[in-house]
């Protein structure tokens, strides 16, 4: 297990975009993604992420493109939004040569600190590619429970990428949020 540096959290701004879509690319797609766990290389080819949604992202409001940089760069990215009066979670991707080492808990849980604490959201909720079974289990031992929601896989749409199975949805993921407590930043 890689030693985890310490992490500094910041917003993504326009500039970072080329760098994130290189990260998330790095980590789902390719032979660069087999470094990791979390490859989606054998379920989908093509991009993972587009820039002009990514750039959309990062200019909504209560939408936060997070990036966890190390003393060597941007090592992280998710994006976290107010959805509905619930947080949603996606665009998760830890440099796949760095997995397995606490950066992508430490992304999420910052995550899940922004929809309490600044939006003052009770839930995160999140999709993930139903057959990534391995992927499921870590968000469940994090807290994370299967609602039973599923939800169907954007065929034809190449912005996320070119599907090499036909079986493909997503399903939901949710997590109750504690309630923000007496004191804490809100903003």
């Amino acid at each position: 297990m890689a030693e985890v540096l310490p992490l500094y959290f910041r917003a993504a701004t326009a500039a970072d975009v080329p760098a994130l879509v290189a990260l998330v690319t790095s980590a789902y797609r390719g032979d660069a993604s087999r470094a990791g766990w979390t490859t989606e290389a054998d379920l989908l080819d093509g991009q993972r992420i587009d820039a002009a949604v990514l750039r959309d992202d990062i200019a909504r409001p209560r939408s936060r493109v997070l990036i966890a940089d190390d003393a060597a760069g941007p090592v992280a990215c998710a994006h976290v939004a107010d959805v509905d009066g619930s947080g949603y979670f996606g665009m998760f991707a830890v440099d796949p040569r760095r997995q397995g080492g606490g950066i992508g808990r430490a992304v999420l849980h910052e995550c899940e600190r922004i929809a309490r604490e600044d939006w003052t959201l009770a839930r995160m909720r999140m999709t993930v590619i139903d057959v990534r079974t391995e992927l499921i289990a870590w968000y469940e031992r994090l807290g994370y429970r299967r609602t039973g929601e599923h939800l169907p896989f954007p065929y034809g749409d190449t912005r996320f990428g070119i599907p090499r199975r036909d079986d493909l949805r997503f399903e939901v993921l949710e997590k109750a949020l504690p309630p923000v407590s007496a004191g804490a930043r809100v903003s």
